[in-house]
């Protein structure tokens, strides 16, 4: 009966995949592809010059969750001590408490996709009028999310959501349904005036809305509809409209302006859909999948079926739409629908304007050494290279 059951669970799997991924939700770590390199602490391009006073803070802020694991105790309740301004201070803390591991793809290469993302500003309202016509929804009562891992450990990890329909048990509706026919009507928290806007917001996981008497709502990821997550940008590329090397935040956003009628088609490319809640107004940043606020440059989203969250991560990369170097130590604490891959970096450049110029452009080439606390080994290490 077990060994029944277990299929049918599989099988359910099976036909909900499409389900499965979300912004906060990923696949356990170890997925068969990663590799990892024991490596040297000369080995980080710039290690002896780079500022780890914000690295610390964003370790620090992490540290509310992580305190509680043994692995790091000690670390947390050092780096509370630590003097911010005594960079060689905080370098020999890092160099005496990790051990640095250099990411590489199953060809060997060591290089792979960074991309950036930001907390954008929307305008808004309590209440739908002729401006603020586009609804931003909270989670439907009716999305179902299973955890599997609770039924049976081997997956441990893995959630499906859908709905119930009958007796059975059905993917969840895609964007086009949600837009259309089978919106969660009810869950309306606010009505923004721009479309494209509202998409970004979704594809952001979090954001500020500016209401008309000035004051600010700030929204956070709730939860996602079930679907894969699909870029429009390659969308427009495969449709001939932008080059790959066009294909940015401010471009895509012009398409839609300056294509209306075709506006809904491209959107609805995508059928992945994120519902939001609100946040206390105390709340500084965007919060990621750790559950804490993320640190503007110095927090980034994982695909943390290769990297844990909360690990220091080494990132060597470049500026975006440039060759000058861009290295620092990161926070792995966040994760991402589009985030898939051994060496795939998301990086969060804060909220506003200019941030999103940066996010909006950041497509860049760039190498990761995970730092893993002394004791620790990956899941998947190759021999040292």
């Amino acid at each position: 009966m077990m060994n029944l059951l277990m299929k049918g669970m599989l099988a359910v799997c099976a036909l909900m995949l499409v389900a499965c991924p979300s912004k906060r939700i990923e696949a356990p770590a170890g997925n068969g592809k990663s590799g990892y390199s024991q490596s040297q602490w000369n080995a980080l391009p710039d290690w002896q010059s780079v500022s780890l006073s914000p690295s610390l803070q964003a370790l620090r802020a992490e540290c509310v969750s992580l305190q509680k694991k043994e692995q790091w105790q000690q670390i947390c309740a050092e780096a509370s001590l630590l003097d911010t301004d005594n960079q060689a201070g905080l370098r020999s803390f890092f160099e005496r408490h990790f051990t640095p591991w250099q990411l590489r793809n199953a060809d060997g290469t060591d290089q792979g996709l960074i991309t950036g993302y930001y907390e954008p500003l929307l305008y808004g309202s309590r209440e739908k009028t002729e401006r603020y016509r586009f609804p931003v929804y909270g989670e439907p009562d009716d999305l179902l999310v299973i955890d599997l891992g609770k039924l049976y450990p081997q997956l441990k990890g893995m959630r499906l959501r859908g709905r119930v329909e009958g007796k059975r048990v059905v993917p969840y509706y895609d964007r086009a349904d949600i837009d259309s026919k089978h919106a969660p009507a009810g869950k309306e928290i606010l009505w923004v005036d721009d479309e494209i806007s509202l998409f970004f917001l979704q594809v952001q996981g979090s954001g500020r809305i500016q209401l008309p008497d000035g004051s600010i709502v700030k929204l956070g990821y709730a939860n996602q509809n079930g679907h894969p997550y699909a870029s429009i940008g390659k969308k427009l590329v495969a449709m001939g409209e932008l080059t790959l090397a066009q294909a940015s935040l401010q471009s895509i956003r012009q398409w839609g302006i300056d294509h209306p009628d075709r506006l809904k088609e491209l959107l609805y490319s995508n059928p992945s859909y994120v519902f939001f809640r609100e946040m206390p107004d105390s709340q500084t940043s965007a919060v990621g999948a750790m559950g804490i606020p993320l640190t503007p440059g110095y927090s980034m989203a994982v695909d943390r079926r290769t990297i844990p969250l909360g690990m220091p991560v080494f990132l060597a990369t470049t500026w975006p739409n440039t060759d000058k170097p861009l290295n620092r130590l990161m926070l792995a604490q966040d994760t991402g629908g589009a985030i898939k891959g051994t060496i795939r970096g998301d990086f969060f450049w804060g909220f506003g304007e200019e941030a999103g110029k940066q996010a909006g452009s950041m497509k860049q080439k760039g190498r990761m050494w995970v730092l893993f606390p002394n004791g620790m080994r990956p899941s998947i290490a190759k021999a040292v290279r």
